[in-house]
């Protein structure tokens, strides 16, 4: 399986997470819109109590007029109904009276009058509304009708005894009509004659046997009293049934004036609907004081709330502050918490590589030290012979001619030893140089030591990342079984600015996990690690490949998390990774893995060419 991933933080270092700012901000922005909404809502529920009373008022309006209306219809219908029943009574009371002694004989004979002849000429539509109407020769001929009805025998004289009957009374006109619908009397002559045959008053008491009344004004009226003026008469059509059967023989029409009933029903409806206004009008100045004393809660309600907001933001702003406090003091305790992490992870890589360091050295300075041991024993050898030799340039140089006599019997024996001695020089020679050889081995191995560290540099300087990789590969070997090949495979890199001494960390903490999955045991096969470094448009890409197992799927996941290790109790942190990662994203690159079950794993550290300087660690 490989796992892939492409770097993408550029940030050289992050910047810090502004908590109060951000709450001051945002809470004042979020008390904006509380506000703003508040607002909205006060003048919503206004708008809704305004539209509710003006709802109420109206309804209440509206009740009042149809209560004030449902009265006025109840009274006029109640009034109907009693004149109704009064004239019901009166009929049947001047029925009695009259109709067979007077009224009966003289509609018989009125209802010898022909008619038949008027009734035949056909109606007209009127130009005003299209209704049919009775022509002039209709009417014309039913007056002339009603002239011979008036001339009949005992007319005066009937009329005379209604009259007298009616005085006093509120009846202010009778009609008597026959069964044709003729007018065949009326207390107003000139109606007399009339055809009231498509009168459904008329037809609904002379067919149907049922009185029928109706409530009509009039401008002028001819009554018994004579001609009045702007009166509220109700009309009755009512049948007249013959004595011992239910037969109709004819119908009266009663005139009843209620002109003082109905004025009283009036005033009473305007007392009501003066009462109705008195209601609307106390109901209005309650709803402005309703709406008055609403607008001073919501005032008060916003006030305290906006206090409460107030006190809250003060108080969760007082939480937050104190929070940001702790929170960036434990920033820098984990800070200084990684940094020592970091410190240990690479006082432990150190003590690897001082393992190793020492391992190299100790060979130089053992067989230094044994040549030196010899070449100092040899120079003791030579002591005689330069005693010697510096005795006799003594006495030459005392001497000023050009023969020097020598007493040998007294420095023979010690001559003699000189002899003995073997003075060959080139054995110490060889020995010295060895010891050179030696020396500039261990001045490569300080050189490289200390190039890798970088202890004499600036944290973050220009670097050539070759010879870092270089100097952290010599490292390196020093702690890598020999069986396991480390391979160079470098490109001409540009200089970046960047943490040197944390970028080798890096690197020989990648190095070295590669050494221990091809296995740094005796005995273990042998494998190859690959260092390249090329350039990929503006990244720099170091590749540290390994010819290993591969990283199993079930550990590839968690490789990047703080202490976790596939190592044996004892000898490793599980830092290493993780710290390696924090150090690469601190120069604004990434870290990322590639590995094959079975034929090994990729670690790929991109760096920016152009990167900002790294906090420090």
């Amino acid at each position: 399986m490989t796992a892939q991933h492409r770097p993408s933080a550029r940030a050289a270092s992050a910047r810090p997470f502004r908590l109060v700012r951000y709450f001051t901000a945002t809470s004042l922005v979020m008390f904006v819109l509380v506000a703003l909404a508040l607002t909205q809502f006060m003048r919503l529920q206004g708008n809704l109590l305004t539209s509710m009373q003006t709802q109420e008022a109206e309804f209440f309006r509206k009740v009042q007029q149809d209560f004030a209306r449902q009265q006025d219809e109840a009274a006029r219908r109640d009034l109907l109904s009693v004149h109704e029943a009064g004239n019901v009574n009166l009929t049947r009371l001047f029925a009695n009276s009259l109709w067979q002694h007077d009224f009966a004989p003289f509609v018989a004979l009125a209802a010898q009058v022909p008619v038949a002849h008027c009734q035949a000429i056909a109606d007209v539509p009127d130009a005003a509304d299209g209704k049919a109407r009775p022509a002039a020769a209709k009417k014309a001929c039913f007056a002339e009708a009603g002239a011979k009805i008036a001339a009949l025998p005992g007319y005066e004289a009937l009329n005379a005894k209604v009259f007298d009957s009616m005085k006093k009374t509120t009846v202010f006109k009778i009609k008597v009509f026959d069964l044709r619908g003729v007018t065949v009397y009326s207390s107003d002559p000139a109606q007399v004659g009339e055809d009231k045959s498509g009168n459904a008053g008329w037809k609904g008491a002379a067919l149907g046997g049922q009185p029928a009344s109706e409530l009509t004004h009039r401008d002028k009226f001819s009554a018994f009293e004579g001609v009045v003026e702007k009166r509220d008469l109700i009309s009755s059509y009512l049948p007249v049934l013959a004595p011992g059967s239910g037969s109709v023989v004819g119908v009266f029409e009663v005139y009843s004036d209620v002109t003082p009933f109905l004025n009283q029903i009036k005033a009473t409806s305007a007392k009501i609907a003066t009462t109705a206004a008195d209601n609307l009008a106390s109901s209005a100045a309650m709803s402005a004081d309703n709406e008055a004393r609403v607008a001073g809660m919501s005032s008060n309600t916003a006030a305290i709330v906006a206090g409460l907001l107030v006190l809250l933001f003060g108080a969760l702003f007082f939480i937050v502050r104190r929070a940001d406090r702790i929170i960036v003091n434990q920033a820098d305790d984990r800070e200084r918490a990684q940094q020592h992490l970091a410190q240990s992870e690479k006082m432990a890589s150190l003590g690897q590589m001082v393992a190793g360091v020492a391992h190299q050295l100790n060979t130089p300075i053992a067989f230094s030290q044994n040549n030196v041991s010899m070449a100092i024993e040899a120079l003791r050898g030579y002591q005689l012979p330069l005693n010697v030799a510096g005795r006799f340039a003594g006495l030459v140089n005392s001497t000023e001619g050009s023969r020097v006599s020598v007493n040998v019997g007294n420095a023979r024996a010690q001559l003699k030893a000189v002899g003995a001695i073997d003075l060959d020089t080139a054995t110490p020679i060889e020995m010295l140089g060895d010891t050179l050889q030696g020396l500039d081995q261990m001045r490569e191995l300080v050189q490289n030591l200390r190039d890798f560290t970088r202890l004499d540099r600036s944290k973050t300087a220009h670097t050539d990342l070759n010879k870092s990789l270089h100097s952290v590969v010599y490292i390196a070997k020093s702690v890598i079984p020999s069986h396991i090949e480390v391979v160079e495979d470098f490109t001409a890199l540009p200089e970046i600015s960047c943490n040197a001494s944390q970028l080798n960390q890096v690197f020989l903490n990648l190095i070295n996990n590669a050494a221990q999955a091809i296995g740094t045991e005796e005995g273990a096969a042998s494998g190859t690690i690959t260092v390249r470094s090329h350039r990929q448009g503006d990244d720099i890409c170091i590749e540290v490949s390994d010819t290993g197992p591969g990283i199993p799927d079930k550990v590839l996941p968690h490789i990047w998390d703080n202490y976790f290790t596939t190592k044996k109790a004892g000898e490793g942190t599980g830092l290493g990774l993780p710290i390696a990662r924090s150090i690469v994203k601190e120069h604004g690159g990434d870290i990322t893995v590639a590995t094959v079950a079975g034929k090994g794993t990729t670690f790929s550290v991109r760096l920016p060419v152009q990167v900002e300087e790294p906090v420090p660690a």
